[in-house]
C-alpha cells in the first residue's frame, strides 16, 4: 500500500539487526548495498523476503485495477499484458533503492493510482465505445508526462516546498478518500455492493446463491459475495492471531481463502495450462510498449478521448500530488521506524529516495502499468531488521521470480483479490483521524475531499473540492496567509476545469 503515515495496531517489533561477525560486511556485498556494521547478510534477506509476502498482493490486484475487473479485457490480453508489467515495474523500482540510494524500501504500482487509471483513462472509453487499448495507451503518456515533471520537482527540490506548502488537512484526507475508494471498488467486484436505480447502491442479493447475466457468466449473488466477505474477514484473523508470519503474509492468505471458498462455493474447478506463461508474455508484447506507439500520444492530445489540454494538466497535477504524498508519508514512517533519520527528523537521503520514486514512475510508464511508488509494506522489512539495499535487492528477485507463475496467477478469480482493496480502504481510511476535527476549517476541507471521492467516482474531484472548500474558508474568515498560495493555485486551476468543458 502506498498510503500515507499508516499505523498499525499493534506496531511491529523493531529487531535490532544482529552484528556482523568478522569482515563479512565490507566486502563486495558491503561495498555494493552499503551494508554497515550493525547488519548481517542473513538479516537482510530475510528482511527482504519479509517484504515481498507483505506487498506481493499487487501482482494479481493491480491488473484487475487497471482493467476495471472487465472480463473482455482479460480475454484480450490486457489483464496478462499489465500482469507481467506490474512485476518488471516492482524489479526495476526496487532495484533502485537497491543500488541507487541503498535503503530497504520497495516500490510497485501504486493502489489508488490504478483504480484512477481506469477511471480517468479506460472508463472512458468504454462509455464512448472506443477501444480500451486507447485510453490505456494514452494513460501510460500521461504518466510518462507525470514522471518527468516528479523527476524535475525532485531534481530541484521543488517537490519538498510543495509538500510543505499543501493543508495538512487535505494530506491526511487525500489518502483516507483513496481508501473509500478503493474499499467501494473492492465491495462492487465482490457484489456486496451493487446498483440500485433510486437509491445509487444496495447491499448485494443474498436470496440467491448464483446470479448470471444475459451471458451466462457470473453477476452476483451470495456465494462471490461471502467468498469475499470471509476471506477479508481471514485477512483481519491472519493480522489479529500474533503470529509474525501469518501478519506479514495475511493478505496473500486472505486472497486464497477468498478464492478456495470461491470455488467451492459455485462448485467450479479452475484450470490453466503452462502455455499461459508465452501467452502472458505475448500479450505484454502487443500491449506494455503502448508507450511507442503513436495512437497513444495522438489519443492522448486528441481533446476527445481524455478531455482537452487542460485535462492533460489537471490529470499530470493529481498523479503528482496523490504520489507526492503517498511517498513522502511512507519514506518518513518506515524512515522512522528503522532509525534512518537525521537530526530534524528528516528521512536520510532524501533526495535520493524521491529520485527512485520519480525514475521508477517513468519505467513503469514505458513497461505498461500506472505510477510507481514506495510501498509501506517496506515497514515489515525494516521491523525484521532490514536496514540496507540488500533488503530491497531480495525483495526484487522475489518478485521477478514471479513472472514465470502466471498459470498460477490466472485461475485467482477477480472476486478473490476484492478483500485486498477493502483491508488496504480500512488502513488508509486512519490517516483522516489526524485531522482537527475541533476546527472547521480543516475539518470541512478534508472531509469533502475524501467523502468525495467515492461518491463521484473520482479521486480528483475529491481534491479539487478539497482545495476549493479551503480557500475559500480561509479568504472569508481573513485567516488567509502566503502559505496558502500554492493550494488557491490548485484551486483556481480546479475551478477553471469545472467551469470550462473539458
Amino acid at each position: 500500500m502506498d498510503n500515507e503515515n499508516i499505523v498499525q495496531d499493534e506496531a511491529p517489533e523493531i529487531k535490532e539487526a544482529p552484528k556482523a561477525q568478522g569482515k563479512s560486511n565490507r566486502g563486495f556485498f558491503g561495498k555494493l548495498f552499503g551494508l554497515k556494521p550493525d547488519t548481517s547478510i542473513k538479516t537482510e534477506i530475510i528482511a527482504g523476503i519479509t517484504t515481498f509476502f507483505a506487498m506481493c498482493y499487487i501482482i494479481l490486484v493491480n491488473p484487475d485495477q487497471i482493467t476495471g475487473f472487465q472480463a473482455d479485457l482479460k480475454a484480450n490480453g490486457l489483464w496478462s499484458a499489465v500482469y507481467i508489467s506490474t512485476i518488471i515495474a516492482a524489479v526495476i523500482g526496487t532495484l533502485l533503492y537497491a543500488f541507487l540510494a541503498k535503503k530497504p524500501f520497495a516500490q510497485a504500482s501504486g493502489m489508488g493510482l490504478n483504480s484512477f487509471f481506469f477511471t480517468a483513462f479506460i472508463a472512458p472509453c468504454i462509455a464512448k465505445s472506443v477501444p480500451a487499448e486507447n485510453g490505456y495507451g494514452a494513460g501510460l503518456v500521461i504518466i510518462l508526462i507525470s514522471g518527468l515533471v516528479f523527476l524535475i520537482l525532485s531534481a530541484t527540490g521543488l517537490r519538498g516546498y510543495i509538500a510543505k506548502a499543501l493543508p495538512d488537512c487535505l494530506k491526511k484526507a487525500i489518502p483516507a478518500g483513496i481508501g473509500l475508494f478503493i474499499a467501494l471498488l473492492g465491495f462492487k467486484a465482490s457484489y456486496i455492493v451493487t446498483a440500485n436505480p433510486y437509491t445509487f447502491v444496495q447491499l448485494g442479493d443474498f436470496t440467491k446463491w448464483e446470479i448470471t447475466d444475459s451471458f451466462g457468466l457470473l453477476a452476483g449473488g451470495a456465494a462471490p459475495a461471502l467468498a469475499a466477505f470471509l476471506g477479508f474477514i481471514a485477512i483481519i484473523i491472519f493480522n489479529k492471531l500474533g503470529i509474525k508470519w501469518l501478519k506479514n503474509a495475511s493478505v496473500v492468505l486472505g486472497i486464497l481463502v477468498s478464492t478456495v471458498l470461491f470455488y467451492l462455493f459455485t462448485w467450479t474447478a479452475p484450470s490453466f495450462s503452462f502455455n499461459q506463461i508465452g501467452d502472458s508474455f505475448n500479450a505484454f508484447g502487443q500491449y506494455g510498449f503502448s508507450l511507442f506507439k503513436g495512437e497513444s500520444w495522438a489519443t492522448a492530445f486528441d481533446g476527445v478521448t481524455i478531455g482537452s489540454i487542460f485535462s492533460v494538466i489537471v490529470l499530470v497535477i493529481t498523479f503528482c500530488l496523490v504520489d507526492m504524498f503517498d511517498t513522502i508519508g511512507t519514506l518518513y514512517g518506515a524512515s522512522a521506524q528503522a532509525g534512518m533519520v537525521d537530526e530534524n527528523g528528516d528521512p536520510e537521503d532524501m533526495e535520493k529516495c524521491m529520485l527512485c520514486d520519480s525514475i521508477a514512475t517513468c519505467a513503469g510508464s514505458v513497461v505498461g502499468t500506472s505510477t510507481v511508488t514506495t510501498f509501506v509494506e517496506s515497514a515489515s522489512g525494516v521491523a525484521e531488521g532490514g536496514r540496507t539495499g540488500l533488503t530491497s535487492f531480495t525483495t526484487a528477485m522475489a518478485f521477478l521470480a514471479c513472472l514465470f507463475i502466471s498459470p498460477l496467477a490466472t485461475i485467482i478469480p477477480a472476486v478473490a483479490t476484492a478483500p485486498a482493496l477493502i483491508y488496504v480502504g480500512v488502513l488508509m481510511l486512519r490517516n483522516f483521524k489526524d485531522v482537527d476535527m475541533t476546527d472547521l476549517a480543516s475539518a470541512v476541507p478534508a472531509f469533502l475531499a475524501m467523502i468525495l471521492m467515492p461518491l463521484t467516482y473520482s479521486i480528483s474531484n475529491g481534491i479539487a473540492v478539497g482545495a476549493i472548500s479551503y480557500v475559500l474558508i480561509k479568504l472569508f474568515t481573513g485567516k488567509y496567509t502566503k502559505k496558502d498560495i500554492m493550494v488557491t493555485i490548485i484551486a483556481a486551476l480546479f475551478i477553471f476545469k469545472f467551469a470550462v468543458p473539458v
